[in-house]
């Protein structure tokens, strides 16, 4: 991906060594209308796995930490996180985040604008180990994740290297798929997405509210390609970068986080979705450049 040298996103918030509305994007590859619809999550403990428990704890509260990771992100078999990076690299990725956030910024200003609303950016917090967030404790074991209560992304720049050594998803397009997931929480919180799935699943089974979580994780996916489209549209792609994404999306579907962590897959546990509908849906975002083509919502998923 090209971003050395473009602008960065001012809404980053450095703390390291401390410690449904009608949608269109017209234009490029798509077009048509889409009502986002509505859902969050509430949940404690890690039932319903790390992601979606975290994804919005209570009615107002949660953490989502992508799929990725389902709690065993950065802990290998033994429970060990992984080693940090070298300053210089590390200050390196926080300028790449920086880049990759106004870009999804960028593309989600234009698209509330088309449909007569303000986008309102998320900070995106970097930080070592451990952190305070809305969500209760940001850890770097779980990844990446959004806080609907304070309407921040967590990271903690190390997880790049767990990304690379212990999910096998090399490259900087598969690091910046993982931020522009998680900016698609966002664009769902603001659009009342994530609070309405907070009060839903007060009424379903545990198996119900996995399938649920499932939509709301892929529908993220798809988000996240249709940033890759827009990047692709302004010339800033390049060779491999969506082949990184899409095996970024295989790498970590439950399936195969299951079958690396438990030996065992057991599809009703799935929260983020299996590594078939990680890639399908990002790729549907990618090759379609519309917010319509995300329903991971209707009859017939």
């Amino acid at each position: 991906m090209k971003w050395q040298g473009r602008k960065r996103s001012s809404n980053i918030e450095d703390r390291r060594g401390s410690n449904g509305g009608m949608f269109r994007r017209s234009g490029g590859m798509g077009g048509s209308g889409f009502r986002i619809p509505t859902g969050g999550r509430s949940g404690g403990g890690m039932g319903i796995g790390v992601i979606v428990i975290v994804l919005i704890i209570g009615v107002a509260l949660g953490i989502n930490p992508m799929s990725l990771l389902d709690g065993s992100l950065g802990t290998g078999t033994s429970g060990s996180v992984s080693r940090p990076l070298p300053d210089a690299r590390e200050d390196d990725l926080a300028d790449f985040v920086a880049v990759v956030v106004q870009d999804t910024e960028d593309l989600w200003a234009e698209v509330f604008t088309e449909n007569g609303m303000t986008y309102e950016p998320a900070t995106v917090v970097l930080f070592t180990g451990t952190d305070r967030s809305a969500c209760g404790l940001a850890d770097a074991r779980m990844g990446p994740f959004y806080c609907p209560g304070d309407q921040n992304v967590y990271i903690d720049l190390s997880f790049y290297e767990t990304l690379r050594s212990q999910f096998g998803a090399p490259g900087d397009f598969a690091q910046a798929y993982v931020i522009a997931h998680e900016i698609g929480h966002h664009v769902q919180n603001l659009v009342g997405v994530l609070p309405e799935y907070s009060r839903a699943i007060q009424s379903m089974s545990e198996e119900e509210a996995n399938a649920y979580s499932v939509r709301i994780e892929l529908q993220a996916d798809c988000y996240a390609g249709i940033w890759a489209s827009y990047v692709g549209e302004e010339n800033l792609l390049e060779n491999g970068d969506i082949e990184e994404a899409i095996n970024a999306a295989e790498q970590i579907g439950d399936d195969a986080i299951q079958r690396r962590t438990q030996g065992v897959v057991l599809p009703k546990t799935f929260t983020h979705g299996s590594s078939a509908q990680r890639q399908e849906w990002f790729e549907r975002g990618y090759s379609t450049g519309n917010v319509g083509a995300c329903d991971t919502f209707s009859d017939g998923f």
